[in-house]
């Protein structure tokens, strides 16, 4: 569901009414109670979160734990828990800080095969950015806003196309596996150098040396020509991450050739629309209204923790 049509009332009717919402999903939605007491006051999730991203960013999600999180702002960890009730729950903010929201590049780009091309190059960045989201487990479907909001840019990409929904989800995981995948092993290139203090050109001219030294035509007769070719020196020009993102993208464009709508009505389509939606003061105008939806997403979310602190003084 988009963030930007949710409905918020009930968020928080559901969030009184049932404690079994996650506090880390509450958290992420900004409906659930921050502790109002103690000598504490100067700590906040999001000091907490951005502490917890720092350790992340320079050591890996190994280096984050409650106590270390804890040392760098300068308190117990046992005044963490006041905040974020368990390492878990700090995991689930940590990664909705990291993703943050999609780029308008996404939305801009023409046509669903681009825009879909841009989701997954943005993905990748976000991994390079912050490689210890590629540890965070996936586990199921996403239930907070910027991961929400990066499935609804992902899905937009493929609102024009003939496919039920079912599809267009798979359609959109597919391509988010390819780059999760490459990005695992650009990862493992990055850190294998940085580890080496070396650059990552200099790994894969190290390679190639010591592979010419064992390879033989003889033994390894396809490998041999791939690296007589130059397929592993720094050399190479290959886009490994776009071309395997070409080939889902080719995958899904066969799809659509030759499997029918399914479930799904379509309006008549104005021929005038496709040149219309090009036209630069339109564009400027949706630009305008996503940068309003996204300053109402958060009027909204100040609204909520004022009633909900309205409520804490209320009840006191």
């Amino acid at each position: 569901m988009s963030s930007t049509v949710y409905d918020w009332v009930t968020m928080a009717e559901l969030t009184d009414a049932d404690p079994e919402l996650p506090r880390a999903v509450a958290l992420a939605w900004g409906v659930a109670a921050n502790p109002q007491r103690g000598p504490k006051r100067e700590m906040s999730i999001e000091r907490i979160v951005d502490a917890a991203v720092e350790i992340a960013d320079a050591g890996g999600l190994a280096a984050v734990s409650m106590s270390s999180v804890a040392s760098a702002l300068g308190f117990t960890p046992m005044s963490l828990y006041r905040y974020v009730t368990s390492k878990d729950d700090l995991l689930v903010l940590m990664q909705e800080r990291g993703i943050g929201v999609p780029p308008e590049s996404v939305a801009e780009a023409e046509g669903w095969r681009e825009a879909l091309k841009v989701w997954g190059r943005e993905t990748v960045q976000l991994y390079l950015d912050h490689p210890w989201l590629l540890d965070i487990p996936i586990e199921g479907t996403p239930q907070t806003p910027n991961n929400l909001a990066w499935m609804d840019a992902g899905l937009a990409a493929l609102k024009d196309l003939p496919l039920d929904y079912e599809d267009k989800v798979s359609a959109m995981l597919a391509v988010m596996a390819q780059v999760r995948w490459q990005s695992t092993i650009l990862r493992g290139y990055t850190q294998a150098a940085a580890a080496a203090g070396v650059t990552a050109d200099a790994i894969d001219t190290r390679a190639s040396d010591l592979l010419s030294q064992l390879i033989t035509p003889e033994e390894f007769p396809e490998v041999h020509a791939a690296l007589a070719g130059g397929v592993f020196s720094a050399d190479s020009d290959a886009d490994s991450i776009g071309f395997g993102l070409e080939r889902v993208l080719d995958g899904i464009a066969a799809y659509l050739a030759t499997k029918p709508a399914r479930h799904q009505v379509f309006e008549p389509v104005d021929p005038a629309d496709a040149v219309a939606e090009r036209d630069p003061k339109y564009r400027e105008a949706v630009k305008e209204r996503r940068e309003a939806e996204k300053k109402l997403r958060e009027a909204r979310k100040r609204e909520r923790e004022r009633l909900r602190e309205a409520r804490d003084r209320a009840r006191r």
